[in-house]
């Protein structure tokens, strides 16, 4: 058993008894009788009696009205399982309820490199859904039709999202800094109508012009029906449609219900072959995920939240938890290092934010930056602090109670595009120890597995679910026999959802997370196929193979090598690195650009043909070599030689 961490922060009693969760424990035992003496009573509860503890989400925050709920979940199977047969609603109306007894309050706020400051009230918000969804209608975009967009984090993205909702269509986007090669391999799977886009945008002081990509994506999607502009670099495409026309319409906002397992959005998660998978998740099973996510980050309608996000991140979906709770939302759309790291501290500042969120790349820039924000900045308002997308360090931890703000609380979470939310989290009523999450979230049968399907404890193992969430995956799109959802997911241990992360929980309850388990890179909070990477790579004359693999090491940055295969005669220079970097950038996004290029002689191959990723990956994180991978499946053993003397040399340079 590891020894206990120390404990950075304690709620005081007032912040303990005020918190959302102490409002719910309350209301559990007024109306139910229900008295729970540890949250570990509390937890047990929630993942064992499936139809109580969802039908009490359900009432608590009023999602829909109780009487229509006759049975919670028909089937209990993962995957299939069957939520809240006949019962009907709209993910967008639910959400712009929260803000319809305060109208003139703000809804959004919003900071833009490219367009500046703005922000909108609850009514105007709703305002332009309605409108941009009359529009849409206007274009044949009905119930079950996707609706796909290439934008930044800016309030055109959500005023879409929430338009595209309301219709009953199917809502997709991706990150305008990705390359039209993985935008087009997630848009083309999903056959959509219309296409929202923007044609630059500013980042870091410089204006980047998309109007050559967009038009190249445009011309790929075959069943592209309207293509709708947010001109930025230059004027609008024949044909297109000005998206500031959309915003002009007298409309009512008229949501369409649709049955609680309706498609919302699709995203995508990718596996490490084929294109990346596309995730359908529906309108009730989001609903539910992001009230009981509230809870654990102790959201109200009082609250600025603001986590800054690419809108390829699930973060970006994650926007409206918040918003749906009543907060006001800040959007937050401007490079974090410009003009330095305090950007959004000062942001936080002036909005007087109450809860911020970013990746754990980002408070380590900030570590390494040696910037104070809580010396030169007024962050009186800041109560919470949200992290996620790769373990936080310790030094993290401390560089936050330390240079930021002593009395905060600090919620790291940890979870996934797969199922719209989180595994283990934060828990408001909890100590928060350094390098843990609080504790499991309710709902979330998660546990540490060993390869036999045993329960650890205090050890690290395979982070699975045991019972089937209302977020999870409906299907994936084209994946008309579910097996690429089952593979995915449930080929480990049958009937149990395997995460792909390492994980241990300590005997105080809470959790550590030790990275992937599997050869998926997981570069700040966004993950991508191996197979995208090779496609950029491997598309060059000069590189005949290649082999990626990301490395999260606890309390250090992940560290990414690129090994390539050269055509006969080349070596790896400069000049050719560079080239590989660009084929990256451009087909795949400069985030995904590897920390080191090593050139090999040959890929390490199993004798059915396939790269040895994940081997690989456990030595260079310090498996034993003579464990990590059997030999007498390789078809050239001797390929891994140089990764034995490679992870020696990291070793010692580190």
């Amino acid at each position: 058993m590891t020894e206990k961490r120390p404990i950075l922060w304690t709620p005081s009693r007032e912040r303990a008894e005020a918190s959302t969760m102490a409002a719910f424990l309350r209301w559990l035992e007024e109306t139910h009788g229900l008295i729970f003496t540890d949250y570990d009573a509390l937890w047990n509860w929630s993942v064992s009696d499936l139809e109580g503890f969802w039908r009490a989400i359900w009432t608590y925050f009023g999602i829909g009205p109780k009487e229509v709920v006759t049975e919670v979940i028909a089937r209990r199977d993962m995957p299939g399982a069957e939520w809240f047969p006949g019962v009907t609603l709209n993910y967008a109306e639910v959400v712009l309820r929260a803000g319809r007894d305060k109208p003139d309050d703000q809804a959004l706020v919003v900071k833009s490199e490219t367009f500046g400051e703005s922000e909108l009230t609850w009514a105007e918000l709703t305002a332009r859904v309605a409108s941009v969804a009359s529009h849409l209608r206007g274009m044949g975009v009905g119930q079950g039709d996707r609706v796909v967009a290439i934008l930044p984090n800016t309030e055109a993205a959500m005023i879409a999202m929430l338009a595209t909702a309301s219709l009953g269509a199917i809502w997709s986007l991706c990150a305008p800094d990705m390359g039209h090669v993985a935008i087009l391999d997630r848009f083309r799977q999903i056959e959509p109508k219309v296409l929202i886009a923007q044609d630059g945008y500013v980042h870091a002081g410089k204006t980047i012009d998309k109007s050559a990509v967009i038009a190249t994506i445009a011309e790929g999607l075959p069943t592209l029906e309207q293509l709708v502009m947010i001109p930025v670099t230059g004027e609008l495409p024949k044909g297109a449609v000005d998206w500031s026309t959309l915003q002009d319409g007298d409309a009512t906002f008229a949501p369409v219900p649709v049955p609680f397992d309706h498609p919302l959005w699709v995203v995508y998660s990718s596996g490490t072959t084929g294109n990346p998978k596309p995730i359908v998740q529906g309108h009730g099973g989001i609903l539910l995920e992001s009230a009981k996510q509230s809870l654990h980050q102790d959201l109200t309608g009082n609250d600025r939240f603001c986590w800054m996000t690419s809108s390829g991140w699930i973060m970006w979906n994650s926007q409206f938890a918040a918003l749906g709770q009543g907060a006001t939302v800040a959007l937050f759309d401007w490079a974090p290092n410009r003009p330095d790291m305090l950007e959004l501290w000062r942001f936080a500042a002036d909005q007087k934010l109450t809860y911020l969120g970013a990746g754990a790349a980002f408070y380590a820039g900030c570590l390494k930056a040696g910037i104070r924000p809580g010396d030169e900045l007024d962050l009186s308002h800041l109560r919470s602090l949200g992290s996620t997308g790769s373990p936080l360090s310790d030094d993290a931890y401390r560089w936050i109670y330390d240079a930021v703000k002593p009395d905060v609380w600090l919620a790291p979470i940890s979870g996934g595009t797969d199922l719209a939310g989180a595994f283990v989290g934060g828990h408001p009523m909890m100590p928060v120890r350094m390098g843990e999450m609080q504790c499991r979230l309710l709902g979330n049968a998660v546990r540490a597995y060993d390869e036999g399907g045993n329960e650890l404890f205090g050890q690290v193992g395979e982070l699975v679910c045991t019972e089937p969430l209302p977020s999870m995956p409906l299907y994936f799109w084209g994946d008309e026999d579910g097996s690429r959802l089952h593979d995915s997911y449930f080929d480990t241990y049958p009937g149990i959802w395997r995460h792909g992360d390492w994980i241990e929980f300590t005997d105080t309850g809470g959790a550590v997370i030790y990275g992937r388990s599997d050869a998926t890179i997981n570069r700040k909070g966004l993950r991508m196929g191996s197979s995208e990477l090779y496609q950029a790579v491997e598309g060059l004359p000069e590189v005949m193979d290649s082999l990626i693999v990301d490395l999260e090491f606890l309390g250090r940055e992940s560290f990414m090598p690129l090994f390539v295969v050269l055509a006969e005669g080349l070596t790896l220079d400069e000049a050719l690195k560079d080239k590989i970097n660009g084929a990256i950038r451009s087909a795949v996004s400069a985030r995904f650009i590897p920390n080191e290029i090593v050139q090999i002689a040959e890929v390490p191959r199993t004798l059915s043909g396939k790269k040895l990723e994940v081997p690989v990956k456990k030595l260079l994180l310090g498996g034993d070599p003579a464990k990590v991978v059997n030999r007498d499946s390789m078809v050239n053993p001797g390929s891994f030689d140089i990764f034995v003397d490679y992870a020696k040399s990291r070793v010692e340079s580190v």
